[in-house]
C-alpha cells in the first residue's frame, strides 16, 4: 500500500555530537526512523568543539529526512543549550555557533511540524555511542 501524497510523513530523530578534548576530534551520532526504515550514522566532523558537533549533528540530521520526503520531525537530544537556542529562550552568543544555529532553524523551517526535545544523556546513548564511535574510527 502506497503512502497518500497528502498524508504526512513523520520522522523521529535522535542526535549527538561528541568532542574528545573540547576542542579536539569530533564526531556525529544520528539515529532517523522514518516509518519502518531506521538510518543510522557515525560521521567524524574533525577537530571541533562539543556544542559545534551538536549543531553538526542536528543539520545532518535534518538534512537525512528531508531526503525522505519528511514533513513531521521530531527531534531528540541531551544537549540542552541547543534545544534553548533552537527555541529560541537562549539568545546564541558563540560566534562559532551563530550560523550554524541561524542554518538548523532554516532547515526546520521546511517542515509543517517540529517538536525538539531536551532529554537525559541516559535516554539518547544510541546516538551517543555512535557519535563517539565516529572519534574512535579515526584514531
Amino acid at each position: 500500500m502506497s503512502q497518500d501524497l497528502n498524508d504526512p510523513k513523520k520522522a523521529i530523530l535522535f542526535c549527538d555530537g561528541a568532542s574528545s578534548g573540547n576542542p579536539g576530534d569530533s564526531g556525529i551520532g544520528i539515529l532517523l526512523t522514518v516509518g519502518d526504515q531506521d538510518v543510522a550514522i557515525s560521521e567524524y566532523i574533525g577537530p571541533s568543539t562539543n556544542n559545534i558537533a551538536e549543531y553538526r549533528a542536528l543539520i545532518r540530521g535534518i538534512q537525512e529526512a528531508r531526503q525522505f520526503g519528511v514533513t513531521i520531525i521530531d527531534i531528540y537530544t541531551d544537549s540542552e543549550l541547543m534545544v534553548k537556542q533552537i527555541k529560541g529562550h537562549y539568545k546564541v552568543k558563540s560566534s562559532n555557533l551563530i550560523s550554524l544555529h541561524e542554518e538548523a532553524v532554516s532547515l526546520l523551517k521546511d517542515f509543517k511540524k517540529v517538536t525538539i526535545v531536551h532529554i537525559p544523556r541516559e535516554k539518547n546513548q544510541k546516538a551517543d555511542v555512535l557519535a563517539k564511535h565516529a572519534i574512535n574510527k579515526k584514531k
